[in-house]
């Protein structure tokens, strides 16, 4: 590849961004959208469907070397994924039911996957033209809609605040409520419910500490915004402590993880003492 990866960041913030784009006239546009649901009973949508063909074909464009995993693709290119070294990981339209419920927590999600570890992504918030970009090497920035980009980090936990939690908005379960409460008996939190990746982008810029995750989330759900939080200094762990890596087995399911502003909390040492 001609370019290096910390060229192709701005290259995919923008086909996030326009990707985004052709959401948004679906989402403004209701007789126009169509629903349907996956075996798994996931919905997915017809603007879903447009933006990974938009993504897709922009990014075939852009590397043509690089082959692209969707989560809209079809299941022979999810079978052949194990014999890619490096791949485009997207999730065309996170937070599907949030779109269809219309409350603009759903999100643009593009990955750099090298060597099992996203080491480059764009995550779009269409509603508010917002884009977080993040490269293990160079760092995390947000775009705003005027197109003033700046950069982020993530913040450290300090005592005398509680840590602020977000969790997810439609799939919380009692695992998770019981886990917070063994925390909160550590460290006061204060907990708020947001959809998509868009959690992991607010503990990037420094609004949030936390994200707990027991529920199923696929790897095209938290690959892009993982690059963007350990790009400004976070860390995503599974809940034994390993880093959250990807292409590693026969599933495309994470396992449970931890997403968090300050590497030096060990959460997990406090759920042990709990």
């Amino acid at each position: 590849m001609s370019a290096s990866n910390e060229a192709l960041l701005p290259q995919i913030m923008k086909i996030a961004r326009e990707a985004g784009d052709l959401i948004l006239t679906y989402y403004h546009d209701r007789p126009r959208l169509d629903i349907a649901h996956k075996a798994d009973e996931s919905p997915v949508t017809s603007a879903d469907l447009a933006a990974h063909e938009l993504i897709t074909a922009s990014l075939v464009r852009l590397t043509p070397d690089i082959p692209v995993l969707s989560e809209e693709s079809p299941a022979k290119t999810m079978g052949e994924r194990h014999h890619w070294p490096r791949y485009w990981l997207v999730d065309p339209l996170d937070g599907t039911k949030e779109f269809i419920h219309g409350n603009g927590e759903f999100t643009v999600n593009i990955a750099l996957v090298e060597a099992h570890r996203a080491v480059l992504g764009a995550v779009h918030i269409p509603v508010s033209h917002t884009t977080y970009g993040g490269s293990l090497r160079t760092g995390a920035v947000k775009l705003n809609q005027q197109g003033r980009q700046v950069n982020i980090r993530s913040r450290p936990l300090t005592p005398y605040r509680p840590a602020s939690v977000l969790v997810s908005r439609s799939h919380q379960n009692d695992r998770t409520q019981q886990l917070m409460a063994q925390l909160d008996r550590q460290h006061p939190l204060s907990i708020t419910p947001v959809g998509s990746s868009l959690k992991l982008c607010l503990i990037a810029e420094g609004m949030a500490d936390l994200h707990l995750r027991t529920g199923r989330t696929s790897e095209w759900d938290t690959a892009a915004a993982q690059a963007v939080l350990e790009a400004a200094g976070g860390v995503v762990t599974d809940l034994q402590g390993s880093p959250l890596r990807y292409n590693t087995g026969a599933s495309l399911y994470n396992p449970e993880f931890i997403a968090q502003a300050d590497p030096t909390v060990d959460w997990l040492g406090l759920l042990g003492e709990a």
